[in-house]
């Protein structure tokens, strides 16, 4: 059913979500309730119930919270299961709004109806995300996807951040100074999704600066179509790379040479644009004659060229096999504090060693076989492992630079999806770090 109205203000997106925080408590009370009085409990059902009503709410109001479930979603370690399971839903669809209001949204950023800027305009939306939803359009024989944002996203996602941020840190118990440094960071690039303009230039940027790579391809945009909260590309008649990945009909050449595509296409931009696409899951990912259409830079990072180097310093197999260096290189990007004790340091440092060889093995190795289930179940376990850890979770450090949120992310959403491809790609250590690591 499509929304017939979004809350908008900050004073009904609020009392939306102080309802699901309540819904939350209620059933941690009636969980906690029924142990203390000796009944069975079932942990797995209470998840279930509080991702049910927390994804409904978040669904609903949209904008920031949706985009945050999207984002969680993709990383299996951070969330239990029921969450993980219901928070997938953000990443290709959401209720869609009611055609009147997009027609209003066209009214205020063009002054005309989507059928007075097209031939046909589809009332019904095509997909349904997090920060807007898809149209189909044709001009002539051309036809488009437009993009409409929701009303209200852009200037309630502060206090939208704000007041969830509770439910968030009760799901992933943790502690608010914990992560306030990466909130502030994640709430920079979700504004920056919210204009649309920003997204049309970077986009047609990106895909110049990276149209030359083989098997990666772009949409054309579209300025006079667009605005702050409209925007118009090329419609894609491709196959999400899920759908692509998970089909028993696509061949292990096929699947060879999408991974090669998108290994380039993430290894071009973060080692040699220093900006890159920073959102990859399925849904911004179409395959189309055997090629990778890369369709959504909306959420990009620029990579500041100091902390690039600190961070794939890591690269480097000396620093991998001298203690005393990772020590040097983990206290310069904020892991270690000099109160730090020398037992907490020596435990810190073990756990990174094994997580930086894990993670650093597919640079080294010259051809890698994602299709190696105990690569990424090693990940996933290493992220489990880490979560328990005593040591990571009462370390007075930041675990790392603020810059690190959204590289990290990139690289395991990219190492997620290789591995669902199940694909061999060929590889290799950055330029700079060829010769140091020879």
């Amino acid at each position: 059913m499509d929304q017939e109205s979004i809350p908008s203000t900050k004073f009904s997106r609020n009392v939306a979500l102080t309802g699901a925080g309540a819904k939350v408590s209620m059933n941690y009370l009636k969980h906690y309730g029924k142990r203390a009085l000796g009944g069975k409990v079932d942990s797995e059902r209470l998840h279930e119930r509080n991702a049910s009503a927390i994804y409904k709410t978040f669904s609903e109001i949209k904008g920031g919270p949706l985009k945050l479930a999207q984002m969680l979603s993709i990383d299996k370690n951070l969330l239990p299961p029921a969450y993980a399971k219901e928070f997938a839903q953000a990443q290709y669809s959401a209720p869609p709004l009611s055609y009147p209001l997009v027609v209003r949204t066209f009214h205020r950023e063009f002054g005309k109806s989507p059928t007075e800027l097209f031939d046909t305009f589809t009332q019904n939306a095509a997909h349904g995300a997090s920060i807007g939803q898809v149209h189909r359009a044709t001009i002539g024989d051309r036809a488009f996807a437009v993009k409409v944002q929701y009303p209200g996203v852009a200037k309630s996602l502060k206090s939208d951040l704000n007041f969830i941020k509770p439910i968030a840190l009760q799901i992933l118990g943790l502690k608010e100074s914990q992560i306030a440094p990466y909130i502030a960071e994640v709430e920079k690039r979700l504004l920056e999704e919210t204009d649309y303009s920003m997204e049309l230039t970077r986009s047609i940027d990106l895909s110049r600066r990276s149209g030359h790579l083989p098997n990666v391809r772009f949409p054309i945009y579209y300025p006079d179509l667009s605005s702050p909260r409209i925007l118009t590309l090329d419609w894609i008649d491709g196959v999400p790379l899920d759908q692509f990945a998970d089909s028993p009909s696509t061949s292990q050449g096929e699947r060879d040479r999408v991974g090669q595509a998108l290994w380039d296409f993430y290894d071009y931009q973060i080692h040699t644009l220093n900006v890159f696409h920073a959102d990859p899951h399925p849904g911004n990912l179409l395959i189309k004659d055997g090629q990778l259409w890369v369709i959504d830079f909306g959420c990009t990072k620029q990579i500041d060229p100091a902390y690039y180097r600190k961070h794939f310093r890591f690269l480097d197999n000396e620093v991998l096999s001298n203690r005393a260096l990772l020590e040097e290189c983990l206290t310069e990007i904020g892991v270690f504090y000099e109160s730090d004790s020398n037992e907490l340091r020596k435990n810190i440092l073990e756990i990174c060693a094994v997580s930086i060889e894990l993670l650093g093995r597919p640079f080294r190795n010259g051809c890698f076989d994602f299709g190696d289930e105990s690569f990424i179940q090693g990940i996933y376990k290493l992220g489990e492992d880490n979560l328990q850890s005593r040591d990571l979770r009462t370390m007075k450090g930041a675990s790392g630079d603020v810059d690190g949120v959204y590289t990290n992310r990139a690289y395991f959403g990219l190492y997620s999806l290789l591995a669902r491809l199940r694909c061999r790609v060929e590889t290799r250590l950055p330029d700079w770090l060829q010769t140091v690591s020879a």
